[in-house]
């Protein structure tokens, strides 16, 4: 127990302070929630539709990453536009972060496809509680003059952009949701100690059909931070009737010592019904941090309106 708690303790004390690496949250389901890492992405859908996530990462392991993200986009004046939104709260020990991102996406036929041209603006907060309900302490937390007291907090605005194009059989994006590079610390003297740092994401997937009721559909997702080790999810998803999936997603990253990459994850989804997708993921972790947790999950609910009038529904939309 002894040994756990230092471990914890030394592995979030290390977060704090490389806040010039990755930054932002793993999504093991990033196919089903594209519009959180690619504001291109907006209007993609036949119809409006709203996607909820939850994520709990390195489970077991006291005070680890936990995330719920609630999405919502929809095609506008003749799928010639998108618009969308994401509201994403994230937590890790004594820290809290929300993020609302406003998205609107201009689209254009392409060739067979359709090309997203997307920008979006975004709000996050960041806060950090240091009282004594979150914190333990062998003695009063006010007592050390190190530790600042009670909760801290800070507002920051944030723009980006994304590039996303898609046919009936493959798709690409490219995106940096965010530009900026904000101050997050909550140091009041001279200096800064972490910033927001831009993630550069590239997606790709293709759709092969394999016979009248099985599709495979590799998919790739790329992630870059400046100063970081470079990340990689590799997935390979078979598509049963049109409505049932299971896949298994390869991300690189975790160690550089131990070498075998951050996890190995499993996927199942099944489409319900034209509305409704339901998705659920485990992932088993692979670097040293495996002897500490007990892997990490992921929930995802996707619910689409029916399309306007006259319109054909294409379902389900892989891309």
């Amino acid at each position: 127990m002894m040994k756990k708690l230092i471990f914890t303790t030394l592995l979030f004390c290390g977060l704090s302070t490389l806040l010039l690496g990755q930054q932002e949250q793993h999504y093991t389901q990033f196919m089903y929630n594209k519009l959180a890492l690619n504001p291109g992405y907006a209007g993609s859908h036949d119809a409006a539709c709203f996607t909820g996530i939850y994520r709990s990462q390195w489970i077991g392991l006291e005070g680890a990453p936990e995330t719920q993200i609630l999405s919502f986009d929809m095609p506008l004046l003749n799928k010639r536009v998108g618009v969308g939104m994401n509201i994403v709260r994230n937590t890790i020990g004594i820290s809290e972060k929300w993020t609302i991102d406003g998205i609107y996406t201009y689209r254009v036929r392409l060739g067979r496809g359709t090309l997203g041209l997307g920008v979006q603006a975004s709000v996050r907060y960041f806060g950090m509680d240091f009282t004594d309900s979150r914190l333990r302490a062998t003695q009063a937390i006010s007592s050390d003059g190190g530790i600042p007291v009670g909760a801290q907090n800070k507002y920051v605005p944030n723009f980006g952009a994304g590039l996303y194009y898609s046919t009936e059989k493959y798709y690409i994006g490219l995106s940096a949701p965010r530009f900026l590079q904000n101050n997050i610390d909550f140091n009041n003297l001279s200096g800064v100690l972490g910033r927001e740092v831009p993630h550069l994401y590239l997606m790709t997937g293709i759709l092969w059909q394999i016979n009248q009721t099985t599709k495979l559909q590799p998919q790739l997702l790329l992630k870059y931070v400046d100063n970081t080790p470079f990340d990689i999810d590799v997935n390979v998803n078979a598509i049963f009737m049109d409505r049932y999936t299971v896949g298994v997603t390869y991300r690189a990253g975790g160690s550089s010592e131990v070498g075998f990459g951050e996890s190995i994850d499993f996927l199942v989804a099944a489409q319900l019904n034209k509305q409704f997708l339901l998705g659920f993921s485990y992932d088993i972790t692979l670097s040293e941090i495996k002897d500490y947790n007990s892997g990490s999950i992921e929930a995802v609910v996707r619910y689409c309106l029916d399309a306007a009038e006259g319109e054909e529904i294409i379902n389900p939309r892989f891309f």
